[in-house]
């Protein structure tokens, strides 16, 4: 018999670690080549990994819940043969992972949420698998740090920005943190005096009972780093502005009466994609994104457009792939189609990466004006608000008019902010008055 130390495959393009949520296996059971033996969470969804191997499991590494990086052994089995197989990590993420289910944002990179490698050079794939964030990874990088080599001594083995100060100053691994000092203190100088036991009158509930502490992991952790590395990468701009809607309002009308037809709801959401599709072919820097790592704008020949989806998992952002070459009718049903799929966790990461630009529409819960934090590395997000009756002035007179709130934010870094407004007033214009929008198909 032979070992085989099974690691834990790259899940997805950029995808570099992901939390096992259900082992389908135990020590010294048999499996075959392709069996199902752990569901896996990552940044987008839960997916299953099939065994690369026949043989019999002779210990598992990781225990549920736990985060796992690429190239980390999950499982050593017992296989038949005079030799060791191959290292796993080598494996290939299509023979050994296939979606089911489960939801991000892209992240919930791709809702991108993934750990960006922190080198061009060959100490890149050392860099990937250690645990830092991406302010670290930076800054790193300015100090001409290689991760692998440093130890970390954060939750996890993480590397911390002091780990790296104090490898950088040749010092090896930190001392302990000043915080970590004052609660040993803390700890000693009450186990040295004993507290005054208080009386029954006046003692009150324990604070623990008032609490819950509850893991920040899978789609949930995925979204928190997502929002962070994006408002801690992109100086955000954020415009806000109304729209006129009442022809929208009437074009709808029509559309979803013929949509009846041919069983289709048509919402307002499928003339905001064919708008914001139109804005992007006048304004290529708002279908753009950054390299970070590079330094270079990348200009996105193609309109794949991200929509912003809540589900009881969280926040995921399905995308609409080639927007601009899709009618009503067909934006209408896609949007719809990924809405529910997403909702029931039905949706593989393949369908929630590689958007362009992103529409969050919060006009369905009573949202009129807010701050849409963008996707990195997109540069922009449009915003949707609610509509609602207003007075107008129009030729000198008062009147009343269905305005929509539109908000719009944008990456500093790339989009001035004249060019920005220009954007939002194209778009604003093709709602005001939507028979413009059979100019741009």
């Amino acid at each position: 018999m032979a070992v085989f130390e099974f690691k834990f495959p790259e899940l997805g393009e950029g995808i570099h670690e992901g939390e096992i949520v259900k082992w389908h296996i135990q020590a010294g059971d048999s499996v075959k080549e392709d069996q199902v033996i752990i569901d896996v969470q990552n940044d987008k969804s839960v997916v299953e990994v099939t065994s690369p191997v026949t043989g019999k499991v002779a210990e598992i590494k990781v225990d549920e819940g736990a985060v796992v990086t690429v190239g980390q052994v999950l499982i050593v089995f017992e296989v038949e043969g005079g030799e060791g197989a191959p290292a796993a990590a080598t494996t290939s993420n299509d023979d050994n992972v296939c979606a089911v289910g489960g939801g991000v944002a892209e992240q919930v990179n791709n809702a991108k949420i993934n750990t960006p490698m922190a080198a061009t050079n060959g100490s890149n794939e050392g860099n990937r698998n250690v645990l830092a964030t991406p302010s670290v990874r930076k800054f790193a990088r300015e100090k001409g740090v290689h991760l692998a080599e440093v130890t970390g001594t954060g939750k996890n083995g993480r590397i911390t920005r002091e780990d790296v100060e104090t490898f950088a100053a040749g010092g090896g691994a930190p001392a302990a943190s000043s915080e970590s000092v004052a609660q040993e203190a803390a700890s000693a100088a009450a186990s040295a005096t004993p507290a005054a036991r208080p009386s029954v009158s006046t003692m009150v509930a324990d604070d623990t009972q008032l609490e819950e502490r509850v893991p920040l992991k899978g789609i949930r952790r995925a979204i928190a780093r997502n929002m962070v590395r994006s408002m801690y990468t992109a100086p955000h701009v954020t415009y806000m502005d109304e729209v006129d809607v009442g022809a929208l309002i009437e074009l709808r009308k029509k559309a979803r009466a013929l949509g009846e037809q041919k069983g289709v709801n048509v919402t307002y959401l499928p003339f905001i994609v064919k708008a914001l599709v139109a804005a992007c072919r006048e304004f290529p820097v708002m279908n753009a994104s950054i390299d970070d790592e590079n330094e270079e704008i990348i200009y996105k020949k193609y309109y794949n457009v991200g929509i912003a989806t809540d589900t009881e998992a969280g926040l995921i952002v399905p995308v609409v792939r080639n927007a601009d070459r899709k009618n009503i009718w067909s934006l209408a049903s896609e949007i719809r189609e990924l809405a529910l799929r997403g909702r029931d966790g039905e949706l593989s990461p393949d369908e929630m990466r590689d958007g362009t630009i992103t529409i969050t529409n919060l006009g369905g819960v009573g949202s009129y004006f807010f701050n849409p934090v963008i996707n990195h590395p997109e540069v922009a997000i449009l915003g949707i608000g609610r509509m609602e009756e207003k007075p107008v002035v129009r030729d000198g007179e008062i009147t009343i008019a269905t305005m929509m709130s539109i908000v719009f934010s944008f990456d500093h870094r790339i989009v001035d902010g004249v060019t920005a407004q220009k954007f939002l007033n194209y778009i604003k214009q093709l709602l005001a008055d939507p028979q413009l929008l059979v100019m741009e198909v």
